[in-house]
C-alpha cells in the first residue's frame, strides 16, 4: 500500500502539507528537513500543475520518504491516469457533486474488474514495464489511495453513500468551499460547518473509512482530530512562505519602522 493508505488503515494520524503555487523540489526538501510530516498533496485543481511538475514533485517526495497524492478537478479520466503513472500514492477528486459522481472518479482510478482505468505499463507505478499487466493491475487496485472531497451540498447530502463506496479510501473536507456551499463563507466556527463535519465523521465511522481536512489554525486542528480526523493538512508552500515573511518582519520590526 501507499504510505498514506497503510497508515490510515492502521488508524494512524497522517500529517501533510500542500504544494500548489511553488512546485519546486526545494519546497519538498525543506519540509523533509523540518521533519514531522508524512507526505504532501499536490494541488492541480488550483495550481494548474503540469505533468512534468507532478513527476518532479513525486520524485522529490520519494527521495524524502514522503507519500504523495494529487488533487484534481474530476474533468477527464486521462489526468487521473497520468498522475498515477508518475508514481504518486493516490488521487483526490475536488468538487464532487454526488455519490454517482464519486463512483465515476473511482472507475477512472481503478483497473478492471473494479473500474475502467486505461492500462499502460510504461509508467513508474508499473516499475517501467517490469511488472506484468496482471500484477500491475492487481497491485494498483489494492494499493492506490482514492480520496473524495466533501465540499458541495450534493456531496454532503450523499456523504453516507460516498463513504460506503468500496473504492473510496478517504473523504477530505474542504472547509472553505464547504462554508461557501453552506452559505456561511469563511465562518469556520459556525455550527452549520461543524454539523457537516460531524456528518462526515459519522459516515466514516459507520463504513470504516478515514477522513481528512485542511486546518487553518491549531485550534481548528484540535477540534477536527477530536472528531476523528486522521489526515490533517498543516501547511502549504505559500502559507509557509507568508508565515516566514511575517516572522521576519516581526523579528526585524525596528528596521521596518525606520
Amino acid at each position: 500500500m501507499s504510505g498514506f493508505k497503510a497508515k490510515l488503515a492502521a488508524g494512524e494520524t497522517v500529517r501533510v502539507f500542500a504544494v500548489a503555487r511553488i512546485p519546486s523540489p526545494v519546497i519538498v526538501e525543506i519540509f523533509g528537513a523540518a521533519g514531522g510530516f508524512d507526505g504532501f498533496w499536490m494541488d492541480q485543481e488550483h495550481g494548474g500543475l503540469t505533468y512534468e511538475q507532478i513527476q518532479t514533485l513525486a520524485l522529490a517526495g520519494r527521495a524524502n520518504n514522503f507519500d504523495t497524492i494529487v488533487r484534481m478537478a474530476p474533468s477527464c479520466y486521462s489526468i487521473v491516469t497520468q498522475a498515477l503513472e508518475v508514481g504518486v500514492g493516490g488521487v483526490m477528486a475536488a468538487r464532487i457533486e454526488s455519490a454517482d459522481h464519486a463512483e465515476q472518479f473511482v472507475q477512472w482510478a481503478k483497473f478492471a474488474p473494479r473500474g475502467s482505468r486505461g492500462l499502460n505499463a510504461s509508467g513508474r507505478d508499473s516499475n517501467f514495464t517490469y511488472k506484468s499487466l496482471t500484477q500491475f493491475a492487481e497491485d494498483a487496485n489494492r494499493d492506490t489511495l482514492v480520496a473524495i472531497q466533501i465540499e458541495t451540498l450534493g456531496a454532503l447530502n450523499d456523504v453516507d453513500a460516498i463513504a460506503a463506496n468500496d473504492g473510496v479510501d478517504l473523504l477530505f473536507v474542504g472547509p472553505s468551499d464547504l462554508s461557501q456551499s453552506l452559505g456561511i463563507l469563511g465562518q469556520f466556527q459556525d455550527q452549520k460547518l461543524w454539523d457537516a463535519y460531524a456528518a462526515v465523521a459519522a459516515a466514516c465511522r459507520k463504513h470504516g473509512k478515514a477522513w481528512g481536512t485542511v486546518c487553518g489554525t491549531p485550534e481548528f486542528a484540535d477540534r477536527v482530530t477530536d472528531l476523528g480526523c486522521q489526515m490533517v493538512n498543516l501547511g502549504s508552500d505559500v502559507q509557509s512562505l507568508r508565515r516566514g515573511i511575517e516572522f521576519g518582519k516581526t523579528a526585524f520590526a525596528r528596521q521596518f519602522a525606520l
